[in-house]
């Protein structure tokens, strides 16, 4: 997945000392103020520019515009059989964890989200998340 660098290099290593800090719930890793953050990334994260590059994964048809976001080996590790289900389509650039609240919202409910996405997509829903997303975009005080 293509991405800017929003993170120290050593974000990985540094990852380790910072465990106790975890804000999410689940297997996934946040933390508001996030040292490892740039200044320049912390800019990009809150615009989500760190994520333009993916527009190439969806042209080489690994991602899709639409769909549950990718989440990292290590979490997919810890997943139970019932939050496996949300690998069961292609990854996307939003779904409605990005218009719903973003970091704002535990794992079990972005689960709940995903499969929600799952089970009831269709053009129309896609349509609709896009253009929820683009609205995100200029305002949101959740990504970080």
């Amino acid at each position: 997945m293509h991405k800017f660098r929003s993170m120290v290099t050593n974000a990985e290593e540094l990852k380790l000392t910072l465990m106790k800090q975890n804000e999410a719930s689940g297997p996934v890793f946040k933390i508001k103020k996030d040292p490892r953050v740039t200044k320049l990334g912390q800019f990009i994260r809150k615009t989500s520019i760190d994520e333009l590059p993916q527009l190439f994964n969806v042209l080489k048809g690994e991602m899709s515009l639409v769909g549950p976001r990718p989440p990292l080996p290590e979490e997919v590790s810890q997943y139970s059989q019932y939050e496996n289900q949300r690998l069961s389509v292609k990854p996307g650039l939003t779904c409605y964890w990005q218009v719903s609240g973003r970091s704002n919202i535990g794992f079990s409910e972005w689960i709940e989200l995903d499969l929600k996405y799952i089970n009831n997509r269709n053009t129309l829903v896609d349509i609709t998340l896009i253009l929820r997303t683009v609205l995100v975009l200029f305002g949101s005080k959740n990504a970080y």
